[in-house]
């Protein structure tokens, strides 16, 4: 059975000169694609005016929740006991968010208990992967 995690999120937008935004954000975790976490922004945050969606490995959350995680566009790290820093990178630029440990924890919590760590079975997003890319060849 396929299910959708969603929970919201405060998040707080690091800006120029230590300025902080309040950015609502929803996370999201499908047990289609088990090994992904999704994290949604609302179109009036973004700079285009359309709304974002950024994918990264449930595992690099887990990890950057104990320690600095990470590469490419995502990275994570503690800041403090009670904030997680989240920093995106894409070619448009960085942006660089806090969010509350509690929740992503608990936002990580619920996923395993949707497709536990090691259960995530691949096959079928193997197939959809392929299926996408090579389409009805």
């Amino acid at each position: 059975m396929d299910t959708t995690l969603e929970q919201p999120a405060r998040a707080r937008l690091i800006a120029v000169e230590n300025q902080v935004l309040p950015v609502p954000a929803i996370l999201r975790y499908d047990s289609t694609d088990p090994l992904a976490v999704r994290v949604d922004f609302p179109p009036e945050v973004s700079l285009d005016g359309q709304e974002v969606t950024w994918t990264f490995a449930r595992a690099l959350l887990e990890e950057g929740l104990r320690g600095p995680a990470g590469g490419g566009d995502v990275h994570i790290w503690p800041c403090g006991r009670s904030a997680t820093v989240v920093e995106f990178h894409s070619p448009y630029g960085l942006a660089l968010l806090q969010f509350d440990t509690p929740a992503l924890r608990g936002f990580l919590l619920r996923t395993y208990a949707v497709v536990g760590a090691g259960q995530e079975d691949l096959g079928e997003a193997v197939e959809q992967g392929l299926s996408a890319l090579f389409g009805s060849v």
